[in-house]
């Protein structure tokens, strides 16, 4: 009896300690319509992923207001783009970091001592904690869902919003969100008629060309292929994502192959990408997918176009001028005026906090 009143007692400090103030709040949408009630301009926030999407939104000292975040997600996935923000905002590297969902090692304790406010999740990650959601919200840390991993403007538009919502502000938020569906609009626009989708093959350039990579379905850079005027030669082998068997490829003899770089801390073979990166080092590693048995007879690589995307652009605001560079790739007639690494540079310049050079959209020589 003692030790369950202890328990309970010591459960109950738990909660009043990780629960915040309510005297103000906004009721928030997230991306699967859940009604979310948040602290006014909250002070304190978890931020699982979409990392630079609360810079977009939030300004420059949006970092200012984050207590925790799932760090490996952002320094390990992503780590050239890690050290360029944590050069720009030293307080990044001292958040508290509570385990990343996908390699298992989230930590409900950790998230709750942190004290957040408000959660801000990925609906992939909002998916595969279940019932660890359930348990942060008990303990009075309402959870926001936002979804930039499908690639639809409903879902982008959505997100944008809430996160304007929980950053306290909107009016930011309704000119990303209006000039993001204004930019996939515009490409819609200009591949109307369009009858001729060149073949097209995705692959996650992590593992390095000794290994298949993921491909994508009708996510991520799969539904931006599509989206951009392309024929996903992986729509029909994967359901979201993952890799396609090499036979596959050399049968459908894709007339444009895109590897998508980043830098990873797992991989020295991978096709490196990002902040700081020179495009020699880019295009050397490149260079062995098209050495790849069979693939010297494949259209893409006789014709030269083998291009590398940067993965970490991807689930982003700024996606949008991938999506660009792809349908400018496939179908360059209707896009001469389009310039994907201008409107890049431009978003930089007018709603994050760094300014850098590297490679982000590139060419095999």
């Amino acid at each position: 009896m003692i030790k369950r009143l202890t328990a309970a007692l010591a459960m109950l400090a738990l909660l009043v300690v990780a629960a915040p103030a309510r005297a103000d709040t906004v009721t928030v949408t997230d991306v699967l319509n859940r009604q979310v009630d948040v602290p006014a301009k909250a002070k304190r926030l978890l931020v699982g992923f979409y990392f630079e999407d609360v810079f977009a939104i939030g300004g420059p000292k949006a970092y200012d207001r984050v207590v925790a975040i799932s760090r490996d997600a952002w320094e390990a996935w992503r780590n050239l783009q890690w050290r360029a923000y944590v050069a720009e905002v030293p307080r990044i590297n001292t958040l508290v970091d509570v385990g990343e969902v996908d390699g298992g090692t989230f930590s409900l304790e950790a998230a709750i001592a942190a004290n957040p406010d408000v959660a801000i999740l990925a609906a992939w990650q909002f998916n595969a904690l279940g019932e660890t959601v359930d348990r942060l919200e008990a303990a009075g840390i309402p959870v926001v869902v936002l979804d930039f991993n499908a690639q639809t403007v409903e879902k982008h538009v959505a997100s944008i919003t809430a996160l304007g919502g929980v950053l306290g502000e909107p009016a930011r938020a309704k000119t990303l969100s209006d000039a993001y569906a204004d930019a996939v609009a515009d490409v819609a626009r200009r591949l109307e008629g369009v009858t001729e989708r060149p073949k097209v093959y995705m692959e996650l350039g992590r593992k390095g060309a000794d290994e298949v990579g993921n491909s994508w379905g009708d996510v991520m850079w799969g539904r931006l292929v599509e989206t951009a005027g392309g024929d996903n030669i992986a729509k029909d082998q994967v359901a979201k994502w993952g890799p396609i068997s090499p036979e596959h490829v050399l049968a459908q003899n894709p007339e444009k192959i895109f590897l998508a770089g980043a830098a990873w801390t797992s991989s020295d073979k991978a096709v490196v990408m990002g902040p700081g990166v020179e495009p020699a080092l880019t295009h050397a590693r490149m260079t062995p997918y098209v050495e790849r048995p069979g693939w010297a007879a494949l259209d893409a690589v006789k014709n030269g176009d083998i291009h590398a995307v940067y993965h970490g652009g991807t689930r982003t605001i700024y996606d949008f001028t991938f999506l660009q560079y792809l349908a400018k790739t496939m179908h360059p007639e209707r896009f001469a005026d389009v310039d994907p690494q201008a409107n890049l540079d431009a978003f930089f310049r007018d709603y994050m906090p760094i300014r850098f050079s590297g490679v982000y959209m590139t060419k095999l020589p």
